[in-house]
């Protein structure tokens, strides 16, 4: 059985949105970020980067949310979360998923985890005073040049679907308004319409 590790408002919400999606056998761990529990020994043994979200396998140890999904969605073809026969379309979902990686996940942490950036408190505040215009141009690309239709890629639910909407539930801590994004807004209510995602958000909200 896989073993994922969350936290709470984290973006393992990707994660564990898909693996339900996917039908898959999987055991949720929750860690208190408040309590430092993702920096504990028995955490780091598992993860030594000290986040989520961190998957379990009998393979071995997967971390980092775009690897995650991709191995969700090729060990289950069947849920058909991802063009599996198709390299171009693919690698264009792995783009999408690395753009929130790599580009929104980072602007978004501007915002409370200055400290890995900058020492000084005055860097923490710059930092975070750019978060609202760092992540409203973020969710204007997403907007006009990315988002294919109701679902990231068109009429397609793929992997990429979770982790945008996990994404855009941190718009209000950004001091980004959504309903400046229609289209992310509509994905937002969309995905809230989705018995996976009512399933998780129950789980986590518990």
């Amino acid at each position: 059985m896989l073993k994922l590790f969350y936290a709470r408002n984290a973006c393992s919400l990707a994660s564990h949105i898909a693996l339900e999606e996917a039908g898959a056998a999987y055991k949720a761990v929750r860690l208190d970020f408040g309590a430092n529990e993702q920096r504990g020994s028995d955490y780091l043994a598992i993860n030594p980067k000290g986040r989520v979200p961190a998957l379990v396998t009998q393979w071995g140890i997967l971390t980092e949310t775009p690897a995650i999904l991709a191995f969700i969605a090729q060990s289950f073809p069947e849920a058909k979360l991802a063009p599996l026969d198709d390299p171009f379309a693919f690698a264009e979902l792995q783009a999408f998923n690395s753009y929130l990686c790599a580009t929104v996940h980072v602007a978004h942490a501007h915002g409370s985890r200055g400290y890995r950036w900058a020492d000084e408190e005055a860097s923490f505040a710059d930092m975070k005073r750019k978060v609202p215009q760092t992540m409203s141009e973020c969710m204007s690309m997403i907007e006009t040049r990315m988002l294919r239709g109701l679902w990231v890629f068109g009429d397609r639910y793929t992997i990429c679907d979770p982790y945008l909407f996990t994404v855009s539930h941190w718009l209000p801590r950004d001091g980004v308004d959504i309903e400046k994004f229609p289209k992310i807004r509509a994905h937002a209510a969309l995905m809230e319409t989705r018995s996976a995602v009512q399933t998780v958000l129950r789980a986590e909200l518990i």
